[in-house]
């Protein structure tokens, strides 16, 4: 049995960031939580995870770098 949000059903993902810098992957039918925004990718789970681990390069809070 498959997960209920792999890739192959058909949800999209975006890409989300925080003030501190840190990134997320979020449903892109629902509305992004307060304190954080788009990055401007979407895509498949698998997609977006990819863009994450690319540009999220340094895992610590902007505030502590």
């Amino acid at each position: 049995m498959s997960e209920p949000d792999d890739d192959t059903s058909g949800i999209e993902y975006v890409v989300v960031r925080n003030d501190e810098e840190q990134y997320s992957i979020w449903d892109a039918s629902m509305p992004i939580p307060a304190g954080w925004r788009a990055d401007g990718f979407s895509g498949s789970k698998a997609d977006a995870l990819a863009r994450v681990e690319l540009v999220w390069t340094d895992m610590r809070p902007r505030s502590v770098r």
